[in-house]
């Protein structure tokens, strides 16, 4: 089996070389058939990808500038802010799945770039430094009840045995910090009629004090794609962003968005 020695670089590598320099062999060095695509734009496998490579606009250059990387044995996580795939930019997250040293599979969750939130934060900026890996499993089971019992069960009692309520940094751009910032926002759209639920936690990718969680649930009773990354800290949750994305009706292939 080929080892990639740094899985995080080689997956900024294959973004750069398809979507940048679009470098017409870099699908083929960097994705292996057969290759599964849950992107809702895009068909499966290396030729899937070249058709959506294709049809992007030689006008603004694509780039993408990787705020956070994250590696869960087989899975790869960036968090990014990316140019050139509309007329604004854009924040997301790419997951693929890696097998004998090729990309196999792949997921993401995008949406427009927005301003600061109310508390100053934009949508990537904070905390980036990898620590605590000894405690991926605990931050892992931590996230994990967390969606579960409170996103899932709306069991928003237990909040602070989950979330550090003195030091909680939000970076949604409708959310300010700590607990009361949250419960402001959820009051607010509680007025406005628009209800937040997940339905579903499909995977979580771990790497130390970082967690990301993919979800599914509907938000304003339109189905939606939940991307969530939580820092952890000394058993709580201290900061956190997300990406929601809708998800269509109809994709050009039968995988899903997770």
């Amino acid at each position: 089996m080929p080892h990639i020695a740094d899985p995080k670089a080689f997956a900024k590598a294959a973004l750069k070389e398809i979507f940048t320099d679009r470098d017409p062999a870099a699908i083929d060095r960097y994705i292996a058939a057969p290759y599964t695509q849950h992107n809702p734009m895009a068909y499966d496998g290396p030729d899937g990808l070249r058709g959506f490579v294709g049809i992007l606009p030689a006008e603004p250059k694509v780039t993408v500038k990787t705020v956070r990387a994250l590696v869960d044995g087989e899975f790869i996580a960036l968090h990014s802010i990316y140019e050139g795939f509309g007329p604004e930019p854009t924040v997301g997250f790419d997951v693929w799945r890696m097998k004998d040293g090729k990309l196999v599979e792949h997921w993401d969750c995008l949406s427009p770039a927005t301003a600061p939130n109310p508390s100053g934060h934009t949508q990537t900026d904070g905390a980036t430094e990898i620590t605590d890996r000894s405690a991926t499993e605990a931050n892992r089971a931590l996230v994990t009840r967390f969606i579960e019992a409170v996103l899932v069960g709306g069991d928003f009692a237990h909040l602070d045995s989950f979330i550090n309520a003195t030091t909680y940094i939000q970076h949604n751009s409708q959310i300010a910090d700590g607990l009361s910032g949250l419960g402001a926002a959820v009051e607010a759209m509680g007025k406005q009629g628009i209800k937040m639920a997940y339905s579903q936690l499909h995977r979580t990718i771990a790497e130390g004090n970082f967690v990301l969680a993919q979800s599914e649930g509907t938000f304003g009773g339109t189905h939606t794609a939940f991307y969530d990354l939580f820092r952890i800290e000394a058993g709580r949750i201290v900061e956190h962003w997300d990406v929601l994305q809708t998800i269509p009706e109809q994709m050009p292939h039968g995988n899903g968005m997770f």
